[in-house]
């Protein structure tokens, strides 16, 4: 007799039961500033030095007294960047260049188009403000200021502050070790001949750039076959090996899945199904002291699985603070008037002319549709909207960065 069927459990519910199980990595390492991008920072970074160090120009031109604007002035030295100027004497000015320290005794710098030369002598021709173009020391960076704290995931941004403020080097979490198998006899590699009844192993492809993309140490275990004691031992192997076991397919229902029954097997499933589509045959549980996750085997329902529920995941991992991607209320382009019972990630495009369009085959074997799209809207569970209706719009930029 078959087990009564659980209900669906709502993605919000879903998403917090997993990152409840989540406790951030331990050991850190330092690692180049040069080689940091997309590493998450481990320790706050204080920075050592006021930034500017002191106050320089912002443009090409003149350093002088606002006082003194009104009258010609002698100017008696040149002043380029990466040079230490001398004292400016009350009635005089400088030539100064961008980026340059600002001599101790003047207060501004006039652009160069707003001067001209009398004998020697410079003529300010327009109004001055007193304090104009000259950059502050500090005004970016105060010396003793954290910079970047800890949990931020370092982007290009990023990487620049931290150089700004003198780092050669930064302490990140260690990098997870994710261990990927997909299951299915029907699966072959690209590069191989494709027989009667089988497809290509796209997952494994898709998976593998998301978990690098997310700064994590890939163990590919390959295809594994659609047998019990096989999907067993890759399970065993799979937890002695890393923090996290990634598969793609076998977790729905069928006679032919066997990652569920492995599984309880090998370890506990602590969730099964989601109320989400596409992507409802979503697993987690443990092996081992490995976490256990198990994806959907249609390539847009692992996809969104991913980067709704394993994204997140992945990130608290590493002790990253900003796990939720940003999304924006946009007009749709399009209708929707028979909503699913779950909760619905449709693959859409933004469109100047009429906010976003959407792909005209939403079936989850459909990775065109993700290729095709700009991002996903977020649509609750049965919720219609008409053209025009503000929906939430989610960005493959937050999604994939």
């Amino acid at each position: 007799m078959s087990e009564p069927r659980k209900p669906l459990i709502p993605l919000d519910d879903a998403l917090a039961s997993l990152l409840a199980q989540v406790t951030p990595l331990a050991g850190t390492q330092a690692v180049a500033t040069a080689e940091a991008r997309g590493r998450v920072l481990a320790a706050d970074l204080v920075s050592p030095v006021d930034v500017p160090p002191a106050d320089n120009s912002a443009m090409d031109g003149y350093a002088l007294r606002a006082a003194d604007a009104g009258a010609l002035l002698p100017v008696t030295q040149r002043i380029p960047a990466g040079s230490v100027p001398a004292p400016l004497a009350a009635g005089e000015a400088a030539r100064i260049f961008t980026g340059a320290q600002v001599p101790a005794g003047a207060d501004t710098v006039v652009m160069q188009e707003h001067t001209e030369l009398v004998d020697g002598h410079l003529r300010v021709t327009q109004l001055v403000t007193t304090g104009a173009h000259v950059r502050r020391r500090g005004e970016d960076v105060r010396a003793g200021a954290v910079v970047l704290p800890a949990g931020t995931r370092l982007d290009a941004v990023s990487l620049g502050l931290a150089a700004t403020a003198g780092a050669a080097q930064l302490t990140v979490t260690r990098r997870p070790r994710v261990a990927v198998f997909s299951t299915g006899d029907e699966l072959v590699m690209p590069g191989e001949p494709l027989p009667p009844g089988a497809i290509y192993n796209s997952n494994r492809f898709t998976l593998r750039a998301l978990l690098e993309g997310l700064g994590c140490e890939v163990v590919d275990l390959g295809i594994v076959p659609d047998k019990l004691d096989a999907t067993r031992a890759a399970l065993r192997e799979a937890a002695a090996r890393a923090d996290v076991i990634l598969t793609s397919g076998g977790v729905s229902v069928g006679e032919e899945d066997h990652l569920r029954p492995a599984v309880q097997a090998e370890g506990r499933l602590d969730l099964w199904a989601i109320a989400i589509k596409p992507g409802k045959p979503f697993a987690y549980g443990r092996v081992g002291d490995a976490h256990f996750i198990g994806l959907p085997g249609n390539p847009v329902s692992s996809l969104v699985t991913f980067l709704v529920l394993v994204r997140p995941f992945l990130l608290k991992l590493q002790g990253a603070t900003r796990l939720a991607p940003r999304g924006y209320r946009i007009p749709a382009g399009f209708e929707w008037p028979k909503p699913d019972k779950r909760r619905e990630f449709l693959r859409v495009r933004l469109d100047e002319a009429s906010g976003l369009a959407l792909f005209g085959n939403q079936s989850s074997g459909v990775l065109t549709s993700a290729f095709w799209a700009d991002g996903l809207v977020d649509n609750p569970a049965g919720q219609a909207f008409k053209a025009g209706d503000a929906v939430r719009f989610i960005p493959f930029s937050e999604l994939l960065a």
